[in-house]
């Protein structure tokens, strides 16, 4: 009985490593613009149950990719990657959830949704809960978890979640109002790429703030940053 066992593992690890290399061989051929060879790897692949494979899929007829864009394709994919626990297509379905592609507009579907993605630490997902909490959609408004949420993705370096928490400071909405914390997080989201960190931070907080106090922001940018998002208070 353990031969067959051991038999049955052997052959199971072969059928995935195979998997492996042929969903391996889609990227290779999607990355080269061969949308066709991609397309035809990943159908098969997800035929199969292969998660990634289904995931893929549903960008490409999200992005309307080597397909005719597709918005009820892509919520078919992206949900069954998502009924097998992939957190990128759990957000990806949220978000069709959210704005009414390929389904019928439903906050709190996407809300369920993106809690489920942010349960397994996806940063966006994480992001997109606050937002929802913020206005009150899917969900009564509450922007004490809004700021929970945004600061869980704010510390894993999501740049859109870090000038959310900026503002959420420098109105006080969730927390106290605090002008120095909000120009922190607006300086490392502006850091980071966002261009609505520096907006808040210098159109916004600046005009309204001491010397010392822009001095005391900018020393705590640079904890914040060294300690990778962990030592910001």
């Amino acid at each position: 009985m353990k031969r067959i066992i051991l038999a049955i593992s052997v052959m199971i690890a072969c059928i995935a490593q195979a998997q492996g290399h042929d969903f391996e061989d889609g990227v290779m051929a999607y990355e080269g613009g061969d949308y066709v060879s991609a397309l035809a790897i990943w159908e098969r692949l997800a035929e199969r149950g292969v998660a990634n494979a289904q995931h893929n899929l549903g960008q490409m007829y999200a992005d309307g990719t080597g397909v005719s864009q597709s918005y009820s394709s892509a919520s078919k994919w992206y949900r069954l990657a998502a009924e097998q626990g992939l957190a990128s297509s759990q957000y990806n379905l949220g978000l069709m959830y959210e704005f009414g592609q390929g389904v019928v507009q439903d906050y709190t579907t996407a809300l369920a949704w993106y809690r489920q993605a942010a349960e397994r630490n996806f940063a966006p997902a994480q992001n997109n809960i606050g937002i929802l909490l913020l206005f009150g959609q899917g969900a009564q408004q509450d922007y004490a978890e809004a700021v929970v949420w945004f600061r869980l993705a704010a510390e894993q370096g999501n740049a859109k979640a870090q000038v959310n928490l900026g503002k959420m400071y420098a109105v006080g909405n969730g927390v106290p109002k605090d002008n120095v914390t909000a120009y922190m997080w607006a300086d490392i989201a502006s850091a980071n790429g966002h261009e609505n960190g520096a907006i808040l931070r210098d159109s916004i907080l600046t005009p309204r703030m001491a010397s010392d106090q822009i001095a005391e922001a900018q020393r705590r940018v640079l904890v914040c940053i060294v300690s990778s998002y962990q030592e910001c208070d």
